[in-house]
């Protein structure tokens, strides 16, 4: 009996100390708990307003040879789709036209967003501001970067929320689920094969990604669309080349 009573008594104990350090911990460091409601996290915020255009803007790049406005470009099924490798002359190889064509993407969606990304920090700023809180938030670089299987966006935005308490977010970034990345690799591939031979095998690349759909559509001209799909995701990417292309009325 002795030993039980002791036990409870240890326990009782504990059960005090635990409270105790609790409310020390509320009382004497308050800024451990955050200011802002997780419903109005500026991430979260950024993201919902982003979202809808954004992807919006990504599959338009996407479907159009990674530019938001093709200027080098083959008509397909009424859509322009930029040439990524290109010869004029025939009997020819085509010259890379975006020897850099991942940064080139990231550049095309950071210039598609310029103008949604003001109003939603306006919209960010108003909403703070009519629940009460001083909001300060300053300029900084825009980051896009393809990654495997996703697109982030870095605003390096400091931004600063008064209220009660100060809460501060030195940067915002987003993350969109996208294989972007895996079919822009995929399609540098195919281009260094249109440099060097003027055609690429698209069956290797599917029997190598199980989740991948290479498409080849050879135009009367001497262009070919590639058209490369996640089975997945059903993300995709097209692109054109014209590349040892035959005049017209040849026959090998």
């Amino acid at each position: 009996m002795k030993n039980k009573r002791a036990q409870v008594t240890i326990f009782i104990i504990i059960a005090i100390l635990i409270i105790l350090i609790g409310l020390l911990i509320y009382f004497l460091y308050p800024k451990l708990t955050s200011p802002v409601p997780k419903e109005e996290n500026p991430y979260l915020f950024i993201q919902s307003c982003m979202e809808k255009e954004l992807k919006e803007n990504i599959n338009k790049i996407s479907l159009q040879g990674g530019s938001l406005a093709p200027e080098h470009y083959i008509l397909y099924n009424n859509q322009k789709i930029e040439y990524l490798c290109y010869t004029m002359e025939y009997y020819k190889t085509c010259v890379m036209q975006k020897p850099m064509l991942k940064k080139s993407i990231e550049k095309e969606i950071k210039n598609s967003i310029k103008d949604l990304e003001v109003q939603c920090f306006n919209n960010l700023k108003k909403s703070y501001e009519e629940k009460g809180y001083d909001v300060d938030i300053s300029q900084g670089e825009t980051i896009v970067e393809l990654l495997p299987e996703k697109i982030s966006i870095l605003f390096n935005k400091t931004i600063t929320l008064k209220n009660e308490e100060t809460e501060m977010y030195n940067s915002i970034k987003i993350i969109f689920n996208n294989n972007l990345y895996e079919l822009v690799n995929i399609a540098n591939s195919i281009l260094n094969w249109e440099t060097k031979y003027g055609d690429a095998e698209t069956t290797t690349y599917m029997n190598y990604y199980r989740d991948l759909k290479v498409e080849k559509k050879k135009q009367s001209e001497g262009s070919t669309i590639y058209i490369l799909t996640n089975r997945n995701t059903k993300n995709k990417f097209q692109f054109a080349s014209r590349s040892v292309a035959w005049p017209p009325g040849y026959v090998e």
